[in-house]
């Protein structure tokens, strides 16, 4: 069961111009219902109770992730759902199982778990968790990959890890297709690719060409060592898309979200259509199934539906 993330819409910002709190439900369907019809695969959001840097401040609007995946299911018909991704410092793993197969029921088949070591010390701080050393964080994933797995597949989970547990559990109803993919997200080599490995059906990776290429090479050694054919997983990288009909339009968007920052641009794609397509395709020919985007002006649906129009036909999701 691969993770059908091929071309992922990523909204991590809900301040948007002109658009007061109570509107803003009905602006995330707008937006997911533009995504849907213009090719993206699936919509993610971020697992975070405050807003995180360089997005924007941390007084600005969160909602609970898996809360709004839910309203936003209820109100679409084919585009998948997750979060890009939930951290394991958070939740007991049992629960995670029951909240993703909910949130499946709900979209008939719809939901993604996608899982992460957790990363934000301060705020772990700020809401009273505890953040554990790396160490005991990739025990934490290790612990819900299987917790989850068992509770999405078995009739009876009993799941002994070393933080976690279940026994005798009960998941009922099961998910719509008898199972949810799980996406890992992070590039470490060591750890949380041999996870991907062992345990995932995707993987969202960060970098250039080169070092895409580089970490496809490391997951595919060790899916060698598990007896795991790659092709099983989903492979996509993170960038955020400046794009518009012309490429002075395109390069003022990013002029106006960077300053023109150099690092900025090492992580974006920016032009026109073509301009877009091609420097995507450049990561196709590497060895990725697809891309996990972000728009700095995902309020503008138009600027949604030239997005997926355009990514949607490189990477086979647009299907009218």
């Amino acid at each position: 069961m691969r993770a059908p993330f091929q071309l992922d819409l990523h909204v991590p910002n809900f301040n948007y111009p002109d658009v007061a709190p109570g509107a803003l439900f009905e602006k995330l369907v707008e937006i997911a219902t533009a995504a849907e019809e213009s090719g993206f695969s699936s919509l993610s959001l971020m697992d975070h109770l405050h807003q995180i840097g360089p997005v924007g401040p941390p007084e600005n609007h969160m909602f609970d992730g898996n809360t709004m995946l839910a309203a936003i299911a209820a109100r679409t018909s084919s585009i998948h759902l997750g979060l890009l991704v939930g951290g394991v410092t958070y939740r007991n793993p049992a629960l995670v199982a029951k909240i993703t197969t909910t949130l499946d029921v709900i979209s008939g088949g719809r939901a993604v778990l996608g899982l992460g070591a957790a990363w934000f010390e301060d705020e772990h701080k700020a809401y009273g968790y505890e953040f554990p050393p790396l160490k005991t964080r990739f025990e934490y994933l290790e612990d819900a990959l299987q917790i989850c797995r068992a509770l999405f597949t078995q009739d009876v989970a009993t799941v002994r890890g070393k933080h976690f547990h279940v026994e005798g559990a009960f998941n009922n109803p099961k998910p719509i297709r008898g199972d949810i993919p799980i996406l890992i997200g992070g590039s470490g080599e060591r750890k949380t690719l041999r996870f991907v490995a062992q345990y995932a059906d995707g993987s969202n990776l960060f970098g250039d060409v080169e070092r895409v290429k580089h970490l496809l090479g490391v997951l595919e050694g060790h899916c060698e060592d598990v007896g795991r054919d790659p092709a099983e997983i989903t492979k996509t990288r993170m960038g955020s898309v400046y794009i518009a009909s012309t490429h002075d339009d395109a390069e003022a968007k990013f002029q106006a979200a960077t300053g023109g920052s150099e690092q900025a641009r090492a992580g974006a794609f920016v032009g026109d259509p073509g301009e877009v397509a091609e420097q995507v395709q450049a990561y196709l020919d590497a060895g990725l199934d697809g891309i996990t985007i972000t728009l700095p002006d995902v309020h503008d649906v138009e600027t949604v539906r030239l997005a997926g129009e355009t990514l949607g036909a490189v990477i086979g999701t647009r299907t009218a």
